[in-house]
């Protein structure tokens, strides 16, 4: 999926640009988080597991730019680097495969899903606290294939990986009134060094201003809350003319505890929305929530 997404922005830059492919050079970087694939992402390390290496790569010169999915982006970028261009954002859904088909309200009762992601598993099991939830590591191949080999019945997968691989009838779509996305999830975001005058002008020709927006205040609402691969948060805007409206959620990992808010608001003030969304939520819930 990683080297799909920097083909596609190497795509766009070509045609925005008017380039051949040769002037591009994809390099891939291997990453924590895609390495250590026999422990749960809460067991080796908080924010960055996805894009350390690659950030550090892009600090010393090794890269020029940097493409990302969002999803996996902390809040707050290493000094000396820069995210302002995104690609325009795919489907925010996740979707739900299981071995016999249906949704997860089809499944026997103490039947096994497995996921990695603690938001996925915290809003199951708030639904079907019967269920019996394994870690689940691995690119979208590797996840299907578990599935035949019986490791599980059942899993998530975000369509917007699914729809890109041309992979989607494996799943059901799960909508967004069932289960609120991740925040940022289905969006490509390019990172740059801020004194890179060149990569800046190529990568704003390309820049979907729109899924800017819609980030903008998720990612507000994401860093007041301090969040990471390690919390259960969900999020989703949606742009509606000049107006902006923001939908958040919080969960206790075990699913116990949901807490959900919104807010409406002009797009300009997207940053301030998520904020506000936060810290609304923050005070609902109480000290020690995510606990």
């Amino acid at each position: 999926m990683a080297l799909w997404q920097a083909h596609e922005v190497r795509r766009c830059l070509m045609a925005a640009h008017d380039l051949a492919v040769e002037a591009f050079e994809v390099v891939v970087i291997k990453v924590t988080g895609d390495l250590v694939q026999d422990r749960a992402l809460k067991e080796i390390g908080g924010k960055g597991l996805f894009t350390r290496e690659i950030e550090d790569a892009l600090l010393v010169g090794g890269i020029d730019i940097a493409v990302h999915s969002m999803k996996d982006m902390p809040t707050l970028q290493p000094d000396g680097l820069w995210l302002d261009c995104y690609l325009p954002r795919q489907d925010v859904r996740d979707g739900f495969v299981a071995v016999g088909g249906g949704g997860f309200m089809d499944l026997p009762q103490g039947a096994v899903v497995g996921s990695s992601s603690l938001r996925r598993r915290a809003q199951l099991l708030h639904r079907r606290p019967d269920l019996h939830l394994v870690e689940f590591r691995g690119n979208v191949q590797t996840r299907i294939k578990k599935l035949r080999d019986g490791v599980a019945a059942a899993t998530f997968l975000a369509m917007a990986g699914l729809n890109r691989l041309g992979m989607s009838e494996v799943a059901r779509p799960v909508e967004v009134t069932e289960m609120l996305p991740a925040i940022a999830q289905g969006a490509i975001g390019v990172e740059r060094r801020q004194n890179d005058p060149r990569a800046e002008a190529m990568l704003d020709a390309i820049h979907h201003i729109p899924t800017g927006q819609r980030l903008a205040a998720e990612r507000g609402l994401l860093a007041r809350l301090d969040g990471s691969c390690e919390t259960p948060i969900a999020g989703l805007a949606v742009l509606d003319g000049d107006q902006l409206w923001l939908r958040g959620e919080i969960l206790r990992p075990d699913g116990s505890q949901v807490i959900t808010g919104e807010i409406r608001g002009g797009v300009a003030q997207g940053v301030e929305m998520g904020q506000a969304l936060a810290d609304d939520l923050l005070g609902r819930a109480g000290p020690g929530f995510f606990t």
